[in-house]
Formats: structure tokens, sequence, C-alpha cells
């Protein structure tokens, strides 16, 4: 059961530093307006606003070790039984 844990956070670990190596800044949306406004032109339909939106950027240096963490917390994974007396899969 642990190595199965250490395992899925490494790997989103890895995942999540990938995607930060992809991008240059993420947008995020953290409160919905309440009422959706809906127009019936659909040539010129109306503008909602969105409320509380934040630009985020991440620094040169957070992907690199979100990938590096990652890849030790999995190397970690593996050795695990091993380390603990159990058999090795």
């Amino acid at each position: 059961m642990w190595r199965a844990f250490f395992f899925a956070v490494g790997t989103m670990l890895v995942i999540v530093g990938v995607e930060c190596l992809m991008i240059d800044s993420a947008t995020i949306v953290t409160d919905r307006p309440q009422s959706y406004q809906v127009s019936s032109n659909w040539f010129q339909p109306a503008q909602s606003i969105q409320v509380g939106t934040r630009i985020i950027q991440p620094p040169d240096w957070i992907p690199w070790s979100l990938i590096a963490s990652g890849t030790v917390v999995i190397l970690y994974a593996l050795t695990l039984p091993r380390r603990w007396g159990g058999k090795a899969e």
C-alpha cells in the first residue's frame, strides 16, 4: 500500500513538473459568478465578467525541482519493499 502511495505521489510530481515546463503562465478562476448572463442575440452575446482570476507564472527552477523530487520519490517507492524486509516484486 505504501509503495503504491509513494509511486502515485512521485508520478504526480513528475507530471506537474512537465506541465510547468511546457507552459508560460496559467490563469485560474477562483470564483464563478452566481448568475450567468444569457443573450438572445447569437451575434452579440452578453459579456460575463470573470470574478477573481489569478495568473500564475512559475519560475524557471520550479519544473526542474518538481521533476527531480518526483524521480527521487519514485525511486524510493521502487526500493521500499527491500528496505522493509519484504520481497521485491
